[in-house]
């Protein structure tokens, strides 16, 4: 055994060493966690050369980074304890590989190389993902990624595109007050990209006790999201058959409404206000409730050189629809935020309103939001917000 283990850190000392170290890779674990495997590559940290811990588990991935010796003590335990049976030495020159045989015997063998170009090495001031593609089988599951984790050429644009959903809901989801248990409901939720990520990210990554639903009106989606849940083994995810519309919860910490269209928005933002939700966060299309409004009344004002023409009378109505929406959600008790954010790298640009709930709700500030709402509607000659309607304001 002694002689195996110092066969194999010597080839791993010497690979460093001469810049031909390309990875190591743990395999066949025997121990008590639900840990699959573990790679090892060259990390740059603070202009400093370490090693860094890929930990795959069954549905996350934890990332650890270690000094040289350090690393060599960890994989030292790993194999004497024989946590992982088999430890595999990548090289520009050979491969190496020690593993456990037949009456715990381990034995050491070198390989021709099978990589013959060394990786980037990762830098401390790279972009982290919130979301990385190995070990998660639900994308696997989503046709997002194959078995290795390797994201399909096809899906590339999807899956940059939860990223960025996730990122931009880690920074709010901090501004929260502290509960328990957290409940979420994603309105229209579809195949359920982004919410088996987000309970994922919450989970596994925030370590969070979470309750997450995704509403949608399509069986077939229901059904096939809630069949990958069970498989997956995410106990706090669940899918059920609806609208909008028709949804009732009493439990609503966070409600997400993304791409829902036209009034369905507005039917979201309700039962966010409604279900006293600490964020509502909405993505709205198709804003032709307003557009309508606009065009029927056709109201005499500043802007008639403007909206004479059809395309900029759909940008106007866009940016009425959405002001109205955030001055009603202020109304209500919460500060707002509108921006524009990027969700497709072959779709426009988009709106996101989100609403953070305050603490109180100001009777005169009320009045001031009433009046200016009342002013915007008769400016653009608008009868009725449907938002404003369901809600009975």
């Amino acid at each position: 055994m002694d002689a195996a283990f110092n066969e194999f850190f010597s080839a791993l000392d010497e690979s460093i060493a001469n810049n031909t170290f390309v990875k190591v890779s743990l395999g066949n674990y025997r121990g008590a966690e639900a840990l699959k495997n573990i790679y090892i590559k060259i990390a740059v940290i603070k202009k400093k050369t370490m090693l860094s811990f890929t930990y795959r588990y069954k549905t996350r991935d934890i990332v650890k980074n270690y000094t040289l010796e350090e690393a060599k003590v960890l994989l030292s335990d790993y194999v004497d304890l024989q946590q992982f049976r088999v430890a595999s030495l990548f090289t520009l020159e050979f491969d190496a590989v020690i593993e456990y045989g037949k009456n715990n015997a381990l034995t050491y063998n070198k390989r021709k190389p099978s990589h013959n170009t060394l990786p980037e090495p990762t830098h401390d001031k790279a972009k982290q993902r919130k979301l990385e593609s190995e070990g998660k089988s639900y994308l696997q599951e989503l046709k997002i990624t194959d078995a290795g984790g390797t994201v399909y050429k096809s899906a590339q644009d999807k899956f940059k595109q939860i990223n960025h959903y996730i990122e931009i809901l880690s920074t709010l989801l901090k501004e929260l007050p502290s509960r328990e248990v957290l409940n979420i409901v994603d309105m229209g939720a579809g195949k359920g990209y982004l919410t088996f990520a987000l309970y994922d990210y919450l989970t596994n990554t925030l370590q969070k006790r979470t309750e997450v639903i995704g509403v949608e009106y399509r069986k077939d989606l229901v059904d096939l999201c809630n069949d990958i849940a069970q498989k997956v083994q995410f106990e706090g995810l669940s899918f059920v058959e609806g609208s909008i519309e028709n949804y009732e919860s009493d439990q609503i910490n966070v409600l997400i409404a993304l791409h829902a269209c036209d009034t369905a928005t507005d039917d979201a933002i309700a039962k966010g206000i409604r279900g006293n939700a600490d964020l509502i966060v909405v993505a709205p299309c198709c804003h032709k409730q307003i557009r309508r409004e606009i065009e029927k009344n056709k109201a005499v004002n500043d802007l008639d050189f403007l909206l004479k023409h059809g395309i900029f009378t759909e940008r106007q109505s866009e940016m009425v629809t959405d002001g109205l929406r955030a001055m009603i959600m202020e109304y209500y008790g919460y500060s707002t935020k509108v921006f524009e954010f990027i969700s497709d790298a072959h779709t426009p640009k988009n709106v996101l309103i989100v609403g953070t709930k305050k603490q109180q709700i100001n009777p005169a500030q009320q009045e001031i939001i009433s009046t200016k709402i009342k002013n915007a509607k008769a400016y653009f000659g608008i009868q009725e917000h449907h938002l404003e309607k369901i809600m009975g304001l």
